[in-house]
């Protein structure tokens, strides 16, 4: 069974990208699973924090599930053309300290999608993640790409997708990436 942890890079209820990670762990391919984690209890990366009281538990917990994950999506929105800053945030936090990078991020398959109710969907958010994920070392899996625009007109009030062409894209694109990181955990990847 391959495994991947979801992330929305939102804290709004209502939020899109979480909407879009909610539909995706419903269109998992078979033999797998999508688990959503929240980034919401992550504090605001404060050094000395770290030196008084050590890591977060919920850093801690985060940590420990992307560990034991066969990859990572990132569901992210757009800020002002780039990442949202509770989300960079989060991967901070979660890259401390940094002797943990190699267990949690190091050779971990990563994937980025998000939603925007603009007309570029979510491309500049996401080139900006390709530098961090860099750094982390993380196997950014780059044959697929979803980018989400007008997304008020792709959900239903209730957060289901409305749009059947995004549904079929992202059914694909899961597979995708599940199999990547299926064939990763292998030894057959990267």
């Amino acid at each position: 069974m391959t495994k991947l942890i979801g992330l929305s890079g939102s804290l709004r209820k209502a939020s899109y990208n979480s909407a879009l990670l909610r539909n995706a762990a419903g269109l998992m391919p078979e033999g797998s699973e999508l688990v959503v984690e929240t980034i919401h209890g992550i504090p605001l990366y404060d050094a000395d924090l770290e030196a008084a009281e050590g890591i977060p538990q919920r850093v801690t917990e985060l940590k420990d599930a992307i560990a034991g994950a066969d990859g990572l999506l990132l569901v992210t929105p757009e800020y002002n053309n780039s990442i949202p800053g509770v989300f960079k945030n989060a991967i901070d936090w979660l890259s401390r300290p940094d002797t943990d990078i190699k267990r949690v991020f190091w050779a971990k398959p990563v994937a980025v999608i998000g939603a925007s109710p603009g007309g570029f969907g979510t491309i500049l958010s996401q080139n900006a993640w390709l530098p961090v994920l860099r750094t982390l070392r993380a196997d950014f899996w780059s044959s697929g790409r979803l980018m989400v625009s007008r997304a008020s007109a792709v959900f239903n009030q209730d957060g289901t997708l409305a749009d059947q062409k995004i549904e079929e894209q992202l059914r694909a694109y899961l597979e995708g990436f599940v199999a990547y990181a299926g064939a990763a955990r292998k030894g057959e990847g990267s």
